[in-house]
């Protein structure tokens, strides 16, 4: 398995989580694993041929996710855990 078909199962095995997490009614959690997943999606997709042209845009949202997901986390354990 290569590295960019990982990254997109990753990010759908976050996504499946998040949709667990959905089913119990837990929305924080569901936000964080939905936005981590999609981090992996999108950083996959900036190494598509057929994508080059939007790869700084790309890059961008990738970063923005993960740095969304970082906070979440962070709120997470700052107020749910604690």
């Amino acid at each position: 398995m290569n590295s960019q078909t990982r990254q997109y199962l990753f990010g759908l095995i976050f996504i499946a989580v998040g949709g667990y997490q959905y089913y119990i009614n837990d929305m924080l959690e569901f936000s964080m694993y939905v936005c981590a997943g999609s981090a992996f999606i999108v950083n996959a997709l900036t190494t598509e041929p057929g994508l080059l042209p939007y790869k700084k845009p790309l890059v961008i949202v990738t970063w923005v996710l993960i740095v969304a997901t970082a906070l979440q986390f962070f709120y997470l354990l700052r107020y749910k855990f604690f």
